[in-house]
């Protein structure tokens, strides 16, 4: 009982270090915002929504939402249909080498996002390996166009979230219950429809917080657009930093970081009431 009031105090440490490397920039860049442009490209500090209306009102504000979105949805489509049967596999497992599987399955965190990227750039060039390999089996005659595009890009990105989204499967699968599909084999359901009608449906939770968590990534993601996009992909992430650096155009930059910020917080709800609806 003596110690009870104290345990508050045991936040404050955590309090001060979020404060500090995430509220306080984050509000800088909000004041941000408010500030204008001169005509010189100088900020010249005010507190006016000008930038922010101006910054809305062009059409390629809601492009760059539209391609963040839909670029998202793709790479999280993708990455989710590999992910749940790789993961429902580590879960499964009782081989002795299932640790070591997961390590494997997660080891690209190890690696920087930049090599992955150039990695995909020598798997995915006009003379890489999957060019060359269709074309010495002579199954096309020109290289296929899959870097410096949309196509490339939805590929790096969906294999860039796909670690995360088997860590957050792998957590989820904690409610599947062996017992229910002994239970519905017994019953005579085939192995598929003990699936859809058993393991599915309760792996639905961990789906849903998967998904979120890699719609989010995919959203904030920079490197990948940029490198394999080959300046050719504009999505929200890209055009902050041309704003930011290229442009040097800060209080636009803050804006879009803000409207960024705001959309993943939203998605953050959405995707968690989603799981803990499923969850009910």
């Amino acid at each position: 009982m003596t110690g009870t009031p104290r345990l508050p105090l045991l936040l404050v440490p955590a309090g001060l270090f979020v404060l500090a490397i995430y509220a306080w920039p984050t509000l800088l860049l909000l004041r941000n915002g408010f500030n204008e442009v001169g005509p010189t490209g100088a900020m010249v500090e005010a507190w006016s929504l000008k930038t922010a209306a101006d910054t809305f009102a062009d059409g390629f504000t809601f492009e760059l939402t539209l391609n963040s979105l839909q670029l998202s949805l793709s790479a999280t489509a993708i990455a989710l249909a590999l992910s749940y049967p790789l993961s429902l596999f580590l879960f499964r497992t009782e081989s002795r080498f299932r640790g070591l599987l997961a390590v494997i399955a997660i080891m690209p965190m190890l690696i920087s996002g930049v090599v992955r990227v150039f990695g995909w750039l020598a798997i995915l060039g006009d003379r890489g390996l999957v060019n060359g390999l269709l074309q010495s089996l002579e199954l096309i005659s020109a290289p296929l166009r899959l870097v410096f595009n949309w196509t490339g890009v939805t590929i790096g990105l969906a294999e860039s979230i796909m670690p995360y989204m088997i860590l957050a499967l792998l957590a989820g699968f904690g409610q599947l219950d062996r017992t229910l599909e002994e239970a519905a084999r017994s019953l005579g359901a085939s192995p598929w429809r003990t699936f859809w009608r058993v393991t599915l449906p309760l792996s639905l939770p961990a789906l849903a917080l998967a998904a979120g968590l890699g719609f989010i990534l995919s959203m904030s993601a920079y490197i990948t657009p940029k490198l394999l996009g080959g300046g050719r992909v504009f999505v929200l992430a890209t055009e902050i930093f041309e704003q930011a650096t290229t442009n040097t155009n800060w209080p636009v930059a803050a804006v879009l970081a803000i409207y960024t910020l705001g959309l993943l917080l939203l998605l953050l709800v959405a995707s968690n009431l989603l799981a803990r609806g499923l969850r009910r």
